[in-house]
């Protein structure tokens, strides 16, 4: 099971090295993001101990695709992808918000429904409402952008004004992208028989000010998925939808007694399991861009993410 988990590379005018749940990022001259997707999977904000394989390379693939489909409506950090693992872009400054906007009743406001609330991020849910019932609108509920081993935080549009983490004219600006990707996300997900049910969108400032789209997009780590076709029948008869999304692992760790609180231990994954997740992940790559998934050479999988970067490093 040829995966990569952790990486620790030297490129030429490397000033740091951030190290997020999934992605990896690398600041070159203070001027380039060179942004590696690993095979870590992150669920409940906690990272497992083993890799997926192929994850990384699903992840960034879907994303590069997704921002070359949004890049008329929304300006966004790429510039190549020399590996299937890696993403070069613009150096910028991350906002401290993940922009979350849902279509849906689902997973976490599913939960927060059940648990009898009717507010989230300030925003109102109707009464009445099932789970995975679509909203008349969909609503933005932002999260703060938490640190390394942090859980992220709901937070309301006025808490972000108030606290002055994103200027109000800023802020203006990620909401309209937010809910123009949503939009386009909605249409892409249509035209596979897909719904895109719910998704974050994470923005940053470049080294001139422009606010561009960042990290990843419509990828199943950051959206949730239906099937469209049975949807209707399947809210009508109370049954569950079938998802495509990350959803799936969330399930089976809740089911095996963990949602990554205090005190709970993360389960064993076998090998046959971890396998299965790498092959719903690749079911996954296929229905939301409609194309084949391509197996990278995972031989040296570490080798081969240094000898391409190197490559393109040289080029500009």
């Amino acid at each position: 099971m040829n995966t990569i988990t952790d990486t620790n590379y030297s490129f030429p005018g490397q000033k740091s090295v951030y190290k997020g749940k999934v992605r990896e990022v690398y600041n070159i001259n203070d001027d380039l993001l060179v942004m590696i997707a690993t095979d870590r999977l992150s669920a409940f904000d906690v990272v497992m101990p083993k890799g997926i394989p192929f994850k990384g390379q699903i992840l960034n693939q879907i994303a590069t695709q997704m921002m070359k489909a949004t890049e008329d409506l929304v300006p966004n950090w790429l510039i190549a992808t020399p590996d299937p693992n890696v993403a070069v872009g613009h150096l910028c400054e991350p906002f401290k918000v993940e922009m979350v906007i849902r279509g849906y009743q689902s997973g976490h406001a599913a939960r927060e429904y059940k648990a009898g609330k009717r507010m989230l991020c300030g925003v109102s849910m109707p009464d009445g409402m099932k789970e995975n019932d679509k909203f008349p609108e969909p609503i933005i509920t932002p999260s703060t952008k938490a640190d390394n081993g942090e859980h992220d935080e709901d937070i309301s549009r006025e808490e972000i004004l108030e606290k002055g983490i994103v200027s109000e004219v800023d802020y203006l600006v990620l909401e309209d992208y937010t809910r123009k990707l949503f939009q386009r996300g909605t249409e892409i997900a249509a035209e596979r028989g897909l719904i895109l049910v719910d998704t974050k969108y994470e923005f940053g400032k470049t080294k001139d000010g422009k606010i561009v789209l960042i990290d990843e997009i419509h990828t199943p780590d950051s959206s949730r998925y239906f099937y469209a076709e049975g949807y209707e029948e399947r809210q009508q008869k109370g049954e569950a939808q079938k998802q495509l999304s990350k959803e799936f692992v969330r399930q089976w760790l809740i089911s095996n007694g963990f949602q990554g609180k205090e005190g709970q231990q993360i389960p064993d994954m076998s090998n046959e399991y971890i396998n299965s997740v790498s092959d719903r992940y690749i079911e996954l790559f296929e229905n939301i861009t409609g194309t084949s998934f391509e197996k990278a050479d995972v031989s040296n999988i570490d080798s081969r993410i240094e000898e391409n970067v190197l490559t393109y490093l040289k080029t500009v």
